[in-house]
């Protein structure tokens, strides 16, 4: 039985699984359905070894997992209590479990579900990433340590934290109320958009696991197209964001594991199916009144997802930022903002922007002020990159500030 099997069969479906089972019995019991997913996947494991994998694993997983599960509950007599009274007297046990199936409209609707529920805002935005990494991606413990450049014991006290939330706060899994809808789609949608941040901008230096981050972040998005009612023009603007980034995804580091800037790249490394899905939703988002930070920041990259360096793209990026920011300020954005001013004007209209922003944690900021600097005062501009290097996490980082430190 291969690993990789195994583990890509286990990140497809122990989310599908963990969201039929909790959606049928409740949110109380989402610990017991971890705990049943993966003692069934164990068992595959044990049976596969020798007997070999069955023609459809999935349904295997699917036939052991609802067995493993109505055991449960009949041997603590927690279904006889509080689910079998629900139903006619006379119904049968089979027939008052119809709704507990793992058809493929059922798997779509309880994940969709658990995507609203993750997403409560009862529960810390840090929190939420990690749950919907486990819950909703099927990530392991020790890969959402690493991405977090955290420790198994850590994580795991925290998502315990937020999955006592959900009961405390008596989250059920369902659809928001109409009135409410809007405003928890925008938290789902954040938290897909800071999953997809933690993968495309990780720390961690395993190459598979930011794209896997990447992937889920995609997936869960396009889940969202599925429902008419979340199927919103910002929904689809954040999945053509998401398309034009990662489309670049191979390009931005060579097989050393170093870093490789835009202006290096090799646009024919980009994946051009990944940008034409990217320019479909972003045409898809064109609809409504409604102009969100995914419409331009999916224009943005957009415009991007050409090397031609112009005055022209540029300026355009440039009005992009000023309409960004007046949505919805953020330091990356007005740091971004200077550096198509840059591009767009030159580094003496874009240097004292810049020195106004004073983001002096920010290592990006002090890349940026190297630029700008190193034709006007090579002394700064190497004080300015060395704060850098000072300031960035990884080594790679590292590594490409001292390249242009020694540029300089």
């Amino acid at each position: 039985m291969e690993k990789d099997f195994l583990k890509h069969l286990f990140q497809q479906e122990f989310a599908k699984m963990v969201a039929v089972i909790s959606k049928r019995f409740g949110l109380q019991h989402i610990e017991l359905a971890e705990d049943i997913v993966s003692e069934t996947f164990l068992l595959a494991t044990e049976t596969w070894k020798t007997k070999g994998a069955p023609a459809n694993p999935a349904a295997w997983l699917y036939t052991v997992a609802k067995q493993k599960t109505l055991s449960h509950f009949r041997r603590t007599k927690i279904f006889e209590d509080k689910v079998v009274p629900a139903f006619s007297q006379d119904q049968e046990l089979s027939d008052s479990t119809d709704e507990f199936s793992f058809s493929k409209e059922n798997i779509k609707d309880s994940q969709l579900q658990m995507l609203f529920a993750v997403c409560t805002p009862e529960i810390a935005s840090e929190a939420q990433i990690g749950l919907a990494l486990r819950i909703l991606c099927g990530f392991g413990i020790d890969e959402i340590a690493e991405a977090f450049l955290s420790n198994k014991e850590t994580i795991n006290k925290r998502l315990f934290r937020a999955k006592e939330k959900l009961r405390t706060e008596k989250i059920q899994l369902g659809f928001p109320a109409e009135n409410n809808l809007v405003k928890r789609l925008d938290n789902v949608l954040h938290i897909i958009y800071l999953l997809f941040s933690e993968g495309y901008y990780s720390r961690t230096q395993n190459q598979i696991l930011r794209k896997d981050f990447c992937i889920e972040a995609l997936r869960l998005a396009v889940l969202l197209t599925e429902y008419e009612k979340t199927n919103r023009p910002k929904t689809n603007a954040l999945i053509a964001l998401m398309c034009f980034h990662s489309s670049r995804f191979n390009a931005r580091q060579n097989e050393e594991g170093e870093l490789i800037l835009y202006e290096q790249q090799d646009e024919h490394v980009w994946d051009n199916e990944l940008i034409n899905k990217g320019v479909y939703f972003l045409s898809l988002s064109a609809t409504g009144e409604e102009l969100s930070t995914y419409h331009l920041e999916a224009r943005i990259a957009y415009c991007h997802c050409t090397k031609k360096d112009s005055v022209e793209k540029w300026e355009e990026i440039l009005q992009l930022y000023n309409q960004l920011l007046m949505v919805s300020y953020s330091p990356g954005a007005a740091l971004n903002r200077t550096f198509a001013l840059y591009k767009a004007k030159g580094a003496e209209v874009a240097l004292p922007e810049a020195e106004k922003l004073k983001l002096e944690t920010n290592h990006f900021y002090f890349i940026l002020l190297g630029e700008l600097s190193k034709n006007i005062d090579k002394i700064k501009a190497k004080h300015y990159f060395e704060r850098a290097k000072a300031l960035a996490k990884t080594p790679v980082e590292q590594e490409l500030i001292q390249g242009k430190i020694e540029l300089v």
